[in-house]
């Protein structure tokens, strides 16, 4: 039995020498973190139901567009996107393409946990492949076991495949590297190039495409037939919009019947209750569900009290990914809040915001390096599951565990967080 400081130095000899995140670093912890199997349990099935829901929304949208559900859905989705790639998105040859990584970031919550989004281009991939790997060598039962990530993105690129990076994630570069070493795929720049391998790992934002020289070619290709890229050039699919359209009343019918009951009402359970901040003026006898308010220039004047609310940019936007564009209504002076959704308002047209129920994470309780020696951080987590899909199934294949300070409103990895695994306790 190793001690924790002796496992520290395992996991620092295992560091791949290019490192895994450029200008990034974390707390090192000597276990990974534990979950109980009941929890473990709830996450396989919620692979199942995000497969479900993501193929659901994507069903929703077409026939938005085709007229056979409401036409403003569709009109939703393609705010502020360029025609050329909303009519590109809705060729028939891609109709049922669904991202095959399902990545949602979870918050544990003292009541079980909720679902803040769901990312379609996730980062992290790398990371908790080598992470997954590296603990389970210490003897931790990692989720997925120690190679589960490998094969998990082996199985979505079938016969081999590139990953194509941009300039913008130009941060996640070393660890998607490690990860093709390891899988025997090439990692590329946007350069245009002709010898593309069958598949390829779209591993840039589709709000970036005009800085994507390749992109032209790699979508002529994917017309053609000739090749396969994922996640899909579906820009309506990453909206963080769709918890809003979830719980819209108009489609709630629509949602029952295409998850099924059941999976209906557990995933009820978990994605917070979310609304889209449109402008359209509402009769003068109604209300917007749940906030009570006739006009959303009322919310700028909610108390801070009341105020227990995320805004955020929907999609298709350098501010749409990682924690560039959430503003958390507590944190914020009356001033700024009442600016902050004024902007919402005034953008819908170009940048449609969702404003969403905020649900604080449980404390917990993660030892890490500090020095030389091993405390213990008090703090909140991030858990992000991996699914892959394989054959239309979701397959969970391991769990990036962020363990932020407690003061901390928004969990992501910073200097100060730890990044393990997860395991299931014994």
């Amino acid at each position: 039995m190793k001690s924790p400081l002796e496992k520290i130095a395992r996991i620092r000899e295992a560091f791949p020498a290019q490192g895994l995140f450029a200008e990034k670093e974390w707390l090192l912890s000597p276990e990974a973190f534990s979950v109980e199997a009941a929890l473990a349990e709830d996450l396989e099935k919620l692979g199942h139901r995000l497969n479900l829901f993501n193929r659901a929304c994507n069903q929703l949208y077409q026939l938005s567009a085709q007229g056979r559900q409401p036409r403003w859905v569709a009109e939703y989705l393609d705010r502020g996107k360029p025609p050329e790639l909303v009519e590109f998105a809705r060729q028939k040859g891609l109709r049922n393409e669904v991202p095959r990584v399902i990545r949602p970031d979870i918050i544990l919550t003292e009541t079980g946990f909720t679902v803040a989004e769901i990312d379609s281009v996730p980062g992290g991939i790398g990371l908790t492949a080598w992470l997954n790997r590296t603990y389970a060598d210490l003897g931790a039962p990692v989720i997925g076991g120690r190679d589960g990530m490998l094969e998990g993105f082996r199985a979505i690129l079938p016969g081999g495949g590139d990953i194509v990076i941009s300039e913008e994630a130009a941060t996640y570069r070393p660890e998607m590297e490690w990860l093709a070493a390891e899988a025997g795929f090439r990692v590329l720049d946007t350069s245009p190039r002709s010898d593309y391998r069958k598949n390829v790992y779209r591993f840039f934002e589709l709000f970036d495409l005009p800085n994507i020289a390749c992109a032209p070619s790699l979508m002529d290709a994917v017309a053609r037939g000739a090749l396969s890229v994922t996640p899909p050039f579906k820009p309506y699919i990453e909206e963080k919009m769709w918890f809003a359209l979830f719980w819209m009343r108009p489609l709630q019918e629509f949602w029952r019947r295409e998850l099924g009951e059941r999976h209906w009402l557990k995933l009820r359970e978990v994605i917070p209750y979310s609304w889209v901040v449109d402008p359209a003026p509402l009769p003068q006898h109604a209300v917007i569900p749940r906030l009570e308010i006739n006009r959303w220039e009322e919310l700028g004047d909610f108390s801070q009290k009341h105020r227990e609310l995320l805004l955020k940019i929907s999609g298709f936007s350098e501010l749409a990914w990682g924690s560039r564009g959430l503003l958390f209504g507590q944190d914020m002076p009356h001033g700024e809040w009442k600016a902050a959704v004024a902007r919402a308002v005034a953008e819908f047209e170009r940048h449609p915001y969702i404003l969403q129920q905020f649900h604080k994470g449980k404390l917990v309780r993660q030892p890490f390096l500090d020095g030389d020696a091993i405390k213990v951080l008090h703090g909140r987590v991030r858990l992000c599951p991996y699914y892959f899909v394989i054959e239309d199934k979701a397959r969970l294949k391991g769990a990036l565990a962020t363990v932020c300070p407690a003061d901390k409103k928004f969990l992501h990895g910073m200097k100060n967080a730890i990044l393990v695994p997860t395991q299931i306790a014994e």
